[in-house]
């Protein structure tokens, strides 16, 4: 057949709809089972009444039967031991032969007449009873016969001997469960108890371990008992991982010995992978580390102290070419996985040399241009680090993925950080390859497809469906259409059903374990179904997949990122001397204008903001060389904000233009925070930008934002002037904003006639009138209020003239607020001349007035809310 994907990938396609297909079934086989239960109801006894109740017994009579025999096994098992240990002196031998040869052939020939009458359960209590007598019978025989036999000799002699004899008795008596099991549990004892009597050693008892685990592996494998194969496994895994952890400690001292450990361990593991194929993966993943530990080992032996780690490296990157060989495809994975792990240890290893190169420079301890340079950290940190990143990074080049090519630059960059600590470079070294760093990492930032070269494409940008990123296929791999030439095969070859989507089926009645059923694979009720089916059908479009992160973007912003960090510990390491740091902003300020030129997409943005901010830095270092003081650096940083305006005028409506410009903007503030100390120079500052703003305004697409702004700057410049001259008037201050506030209403008015005065007019007027009536209040002379009273009289009369709430309220207000004012004097003397019952007295007159005339004011008031209200 010709596919279009290769038969690895098209494997596990397969292998994805097998999955599918057994999960559909085994939800079909469980509807299945309910609606046998639905159309199967219990029936109830002819003679019993609809109320009478059926009681349920607490327990099974097997379960009874077996708790039964369970306690009378241990009750004859504490007898027994009870027997041998304490009353064993005082009997003679031949008594005690006697007693354990009559009790133990009793209790293991029991079962047989038991099992021919049917009492299996019975049998196998009494042949439990029976192997502990066994074992009871082994130690009676080395205290009396034996005692100056070594204990450890002699139980690995009776461990075998009674293993042997439980697997004789088993096979012997099939239908029993306990001795096969007894007797693998008793083969795990022979040879580590022998090691241990022959003082054998740590090795020899790892040896010893895995000769029994692969002895378990042999049981597993051939067994045909659950119970034996289960028991087997567990200790072939007990043993094994015992194996395994000696020879591990082991390599580190006496490397060639534990190395041969460790490779059985490896081959044994690989064994397992290639008969046990769910688990081949793990177990694979246990043979990598194991060559790894043994080879890595070896080489730790004959390597300097400063090479251990690269060894172990170097063997993690060999395993690599297993993939080349015709292994399974879940062997090399394992192997794979082991390789990669031990990988990201010796990369997190050799990392603090790069946090240290990249993160000291900012910790600066000397202060700027003294020309005395930090002291060094992590001098004694091994010089090999960086070989490390080297191989790894090598071997992450080689994996044609967008994560491995992404891990390989970053690997890439982390080096060339590091290169400077672990050399022991000079300052100028240093800097040099800093920026040669940075300026490769532009380079790939701009020419993203340079690392891009061998990365297949995503799904969805090489035009297959979404279906295929959303299962997981390989980037790249188009997945074949059904009947399509040279995709689906020959015409012979059947095509893959359409699979259906399916949602959680919910209960809709007691015991119902699902509210609906299926629908057939056009999305239509299939025949047969009825309603109630419908559930499983799809509720809503299946979501669509993310779309994948093409290479380019990928790897360019991650180019980008690895350059800003550089260039940002560039400038650090710079601020030692004065021409350093000219040099290297210098050099950033083109590199990142080159990049904003070269660039594609969001990039450019990110490069031009980059060359905004070192272009302010070289006129902050070029004031500091000068010794300006800040309020001058303030006046020499307004240059930036200009050369962005000019450079968003040029480009106009250009992705770059934007950022840029806020990036001038916020130099601007900079400049502005600088300017504080001074404020006749702070005043000059606003100003300045405040028409920078206004130039920026001139053009249409910038206009909404930079008019307002442009406005606020020129009215903080203004109030700034007002303070430096110690103007204390607050119409000063009020009516530069009610006169361009109220000329905007006005405009606004005659676009929008249905427009509130309030919105129109209202914050021009009461930005002016409140704070003088405040003044008017604390003012004791006559003229303020006099000018302030007028002013409000005129409003209040425009008001009424045109029907505008805002001024009838906001004039009417302020005028009897102020008139109120001007009369206060008056009033509390008249108050003080009249007699003390004349007050209370016009208060009841008032109140009377009032309470006659109630209707006629509510209808007044009323009146007068309504035209209020009827006004804009």
């Amino acid at each position: 057949m010709n596919n279009a994907l290769p038969p690895a990938d098209e494997l596990v396609l397969v292998d994805r709809e097998l999955a599918q297909l057994d999960a559909r079934r085994t939800q079909l086989l469980t509807r299945r089972a309910w609606l046998l239960q639905v159309l199967r109801p219990p029936v109830a006894s002819p003679g019993a009444p609809w109320s009478a109740t059926v009681p349920v017994a607490d327990a099974s009579p097997r379960s009874a039967q077996n708790v039964l025999l369970t306690l009378g096994g241990v009750l004859l098992t504490i007898a027994a031991l009870a027997f041998t240990l304490v009353s064993w002196g005082s009997m003679g031998t031949a008594g005690r032969a006697a007693v354990l040869g009559v009790v133990t052939s009793a209790a293991l020939a029991v079962p047989v007449v038991l099992l021919r009458r049917g009492l299996g359960s019975t049998a196998e209590s009494v042949a439990a009873l029976g192997l502990v007598l066994m074992v009871l019978d082994a130690y009676a025989l080395h205290r009396v016969a034996l005692p100056a036999t070594d204990g450890l000799g002699y139980a690995a002699v009776a461990s075998a001997v009674l293993a042997g004899a439980w697997t004789a008795y088993g096979v012997a008596l099939g239908r029993l469960r306990i001795p096969l099991p007894a007797a693998v549990v008793a083969a795990q004892l022979p040879l580590l108890l022998g090691v241990l009597a022959m003082d054998g050693g740590t090795l020899a008892l790892g040896w010893a371990a895995l000769a029994t685990a692969v002895a378990n592996l042999a049981v597993v494998l051939r067994a045909k008992p659950v119970a034996v194969r289960t028991t087997a496994g567990i200790g072939a895994g007990l043993l094994g991982g015992w194996a395994l952890a000696t020879g591990g400690v082991l390599s580190l001292s006496t490397a060639i010995p534990a190395g041969a450990l460790l490779l059985a361990c490896a081959g044994v593991a690989l064994f397992v992978a290639w008969r046990v194929v769910p688990a081949a993966v793990a177990v694979s993943v246990v043979a990598g580390l194991a060559v790894v530990a043994a080879a890595g080992g070896v080489l730790r032996a004959v390597v300097p102290g400063d090479w251990e780690v690269p060894g172990y490296v170097v063997c993690a990157v060999a395993l690599a070419a297993v993939l080349r060989s015709s292994a399974s495809r879940a062997v090399k994975r394992g192997l794979t996985f082991a390789g990669g792990g031990v990988l990201a240890l010796g990369v997190a290893w050799a990392l603090p040399p790069v946090a240290a190169a990249l993160l000291a420079p900012l910790a600066r301890t000397t202060p700027i241009w003294s020309g005395a340079h930090p002291d060094r950290v992590l001098t004694s940190y091994p010089s090999t680090a960086p070989l490390v990143l080297l191989v790894a990074a090598t071997a992450l080049v080689a994996v044609p993925r967008l994560w491995a090519r992404c891990a390989a630059l970053l690997l890439a960059w982390a080096l060339l950080t590091a290169l400077p600590l672990s050399l022991d470079l000079s300052r100028a070294a240093t800097l040099t390859l800093q920026l040669l760093t940075t300026t490769a990492a532009l380079f790939l930032a701009a020419r993203p497809g340079v690392p891009a070269r061998g990365v297949p494409a995503p799904a969805g940008e090489a035009g297959s469906d979404d279906e295929a990123g959303a299962q997981g296929a390989e980037p790249g791999a188009a997945r074949p259409a059904a009947g399509s030439p040279g995709t689906a095969g020959e015409a012979s070859e059947p095509a893959a059903p359409a699979r259906e989507p399916m949602r959680e089926a919910t209960p809709s009645a007691p015991g119902a374990p699902w509210s609906g059923g299926a629908r057939s694979a056009s999305g239509t009720a299939g025949p047969g179904h009825g309603a109630g089916w419908t559930g499983w059908g799809p509720t809503s479009a299946p979501a669509k997949a993310a779309r994948p992160v093409p290479p380019r973007e990928a790897l360019g912003w991650t180019a980008l990122g690895c350059a800003l960090a550089t260039a940002t510990g560039a400038v650090a390491t710079a601020l030692d001397t004065r021409a350093a740091t000219f040099t290297v902003l210098g050099v950033l300020l083109g590199l990142f204008v080159a990049v904003a030129f070269l660039a594609d997409g969001a990039r450019r943005a990110v490069a031009g903001c980059a060359a905004v901010v070192t272009a302010a830095g070289l006129v902050g270092a070029g004031a500091a060389a000068a010794e300006l003081r800040d309020h001058h650096t303030a006046l020499a940083l307004l240059v930036i904000p200009v050369a962005t305006a000019a450079a968003g005028a040029w480009l106009r409506r250009h992705p770059v233009a934007l950022p840029v410009e806020i990036t001038g903007a916020a130099v601007g503030l900079l400049a502005i925070g600088a300017a504080v100390s001074r404020p006749a120079v702070l005043a000059l500052v606003l100003a300045l930008c405040a028409v920078i703003a206004a130039a920026t305004a001139v053009r249409p697409e910038r206009r909404a934002y930079a008019s307002w702004t442009a406005a606020v700057l020129f009215l903080l410049a203004t109030w700034v002037r007002l303070a430096v001259w110690d103007v204390e008037t607050p119409e000063a201050y009020t009516l530069p904003v009610t006169v361009p506030a109220l000329v905007v209403g006005v405009l606004r008015r005659r676009r929008d006639a249905e427009a509130s005065s309030w919105v129109a007019y209202g914050p021009g007027l009461a930005a002016t009138l409140v704070p003088s009536l405040f003044a008017a209040w604390a003012d004791p002379d006559w003229v303020r209020p006099l000018l302030l009273g007028l002013a409000a009289l005129a409003v209040t009369l425009l008001g009424a003239r045109f029907r505008l709430q805002a001024l009838l309220v906001l004039g009417g207000s302020v005028l009897a607020l102020d008139g109120l004012h001007e009369l206060a004097p008056y009033v509390v003397q008249v108050v003080g001349a009249l007699p003390r019952w004349l007050p209370p007295a016009l208060a009841g007159l008032l109140l009377l007035a009032v309470g006659a005339t109630y209707e006629q004011r509510l209808r007044d008031a009323r009146r007068l809310r309504e035209r209020l209200g009827r006004m804009r």
